[in-house]
């Protein structure tokens, strides 16, 4: 799906393009399936959570999408955190970052024929479920799990907060109706079945973003669960029974479960698993000059098999991953650092140290996590994503956050998330928790806490911490100083 680039800090879709792509994916499964369509009782979607894109009144888009990606709402986010950000943080469960109120506030101050035109704005899972049902734009809907990206709602109600939308002058007509992820909005219709391949009449349910249709289709669906998804983002979402607004740290962002009831306050690292990747491309294929493998599975475990070498802690070695930006919480201006490297320092202790950096980055999220849930009792950690394969990482992961860590067999977890929910929809599952739970098979067992590096781990943990802010002010006041130049 292409992106749109006009200008710098400018990253725009075309809302038809989401559209597009569904159908053509949708239809090429079931062609191959073999499946009937008159088989399939429901659909649904997820999609990308932070991005906006908008309606007119005949439900056509009125504006490109705005990507998560466009950084053009920046001034709007510091607006926000300047004079509101504790009450949006307390209300949504999430500090104001790059994400649909500010999108809105860009539209309505700089773009003001633009916004006029705007009926709803609207998700692109919103979007393509509404077309296909013929939806007119009063019917325009957004699921619940995505409502904490808006910086305009209510979390704990699941209601849009008028004294937010009062506040940034934001009109609520132009704010979509919030459903509940199964809530069926309506039926495919006869043009629809044919761009799809599916039967007209075919019921179509609200879905919900992308990453609560991942948790659900992990399986994370008790109070006391981790869920890592170790891919180019490391992201670490609790499941907890208890609304969290990360007022003081503004580092967890709290969205709603498809689960009712329940709650997944996250925080992320924007490369995580890319610094693998970079590591790999700028110090490990150039090493002594060594033909390189053609898998990339197998340089990746060659890279693990090397960082195996360096002992638990890397001897006094720290990593931080935010390369390009802190994101939890925001602090742009940081970047990548080595700490504490001396003669004795090799080649493993290097990468061991990225890997350990993740580690404790999820370890300062959970710290903030049971200060704000004194008492909670973390079960286990389900990892997914592509870095969920190095059972090293897991096991420093496990050892660094006293958790066992479990992968899991299946490889593919939103698709399936969205599946139960269409499910949901048309009484074919009446209880998300247990089928979610039921179809979340391990693949082999736990890696369990080794005591002894949990001892070795645990002063490194507030080490890091240390050295985080250390890190965090050195950057800023370098950013200060650049900008005074």
């Amino acid at each position: 799906m292409p992106l749109y680039y006009p200008q710098p800090g400018v990253v725009e879709q075309e809302n038809d393009d989401f559209y597009q792509t569904a159908a053509i994916t949708v239809s090429a499964c079931i062609k191959e399936s073999g499946v009937d369509p008159r088989a399939i009782a429901a659909i649904a979607f997820d999609s990308q959570m932070a991005g906006v894109g908008s309606i007119d009144e005949n439900f056509e888009p009125a504006t490109r999408f705005d990507s998560w990606l466009d950084m053009r709402c920046q001034p709007y986010i510091e607006y926000m955190e300047r004079h509101h950000g504790d009450r949006v943080t307390r209300l949504t469960g999430c500090a104001p970052t790059c994400d649909h109120g500010p999108k809105i506030l860009w539209w309505k101050e700089e773009k003001p024929e633009e916004y006029r035109r705007v009926a709803k704005f609207v998700m692109p899972a919103g979007y393509v479920a509404g077309k296909m049902a013929g939806l007119q734009a009063d019917e325009a809907f957004i699921d619940y799990t995505f409502i904490h990206f808006s910086a305009l709602n209510d979390a704990q109600n699941g209601s849009w907060s008028a004294e937010l939308c009062d506040i940034f002058g934001v009109d609520m007509e132009k704010l979509p109706i919030i459903v509940e992820p199964w809530r069926i909005i309506g039926e495919v219709t006869g043009k629809v079945a044919a761009e799809f391949g599916l039967a007209q009449g075919t019921a179509v349910a609200a879905g919900c973003g992308d990453t609560a249709a991942n948790a659900l289709g992990a399986g994370i669906v008790k109070a006391g669960m981790l869920f890592d998804v170790a891919g180019t983002a490391s992201v670490l979402a609790g499941c907890t029974d208890t609304f969290v607004a990360d007022v003081e740290n503004r580092a967890l962002l709290t969205m709603r479960s498809v689960i009712p009831g329940l709650w997944h306050p996250l925080a992320y690292i924007a490369g995580g698993g890319q610094a693998w990747r970079w590591y790999r491309d700028q110090f490990f294929n150039t090493r002594r000059g060594q033909a390189l493998p053609l898998d990339d599975l197998e340089l990746y475990t060659q890279m693990a098999n090397l960082a195996d070498q360096a002992p638990p802690g890397c001897e006094g070695l720290f990593f931080s991953p935010h390369l390009g930006g802190r994101i939890c919480p925001s602090t742009p201006e940081m970047r990548g650092a080595w700490i504490g490297f001396s003669w004795s320092h090799a080649q493993a202790h290097f990468f061991r140290a990225i890997l350990e950096s993740v580690a404790y980055e999820y370890a300062y999220y959970l710290g903030i996590l049971g200060e704000a849930i004194p008492g909670l009792e973390l079960t286990e950690t389900r990892a997914v994503g592509g870095g969920a394969r190095s059972d090293l990482w897991n096991q420093i992961k496990a050892d660094v956050l006293g958790v066992p860590y479990q992968r899991l067999g299946r490889s593919e977890f939103g698709t399936w998330g969205a599946a139960m929910i269409a499910g949901k929809a048309v009484g074919i599952f009446p209880n998300l928790g247990e089928v979610a739970g039921e179809h979340a098979k391990p693949a082999g067992g736990p890696l369990l806490p080794q005591a002894e590096n949990e001892a070795i781990y645990r002063p490194l943990i507030k080490q890091y911490i240390r050295l985080q802010g250390i890190l965090r002010d050195a950057f800023v006041e370098m950013d200060k100083s650049k900008d005074n130049d």
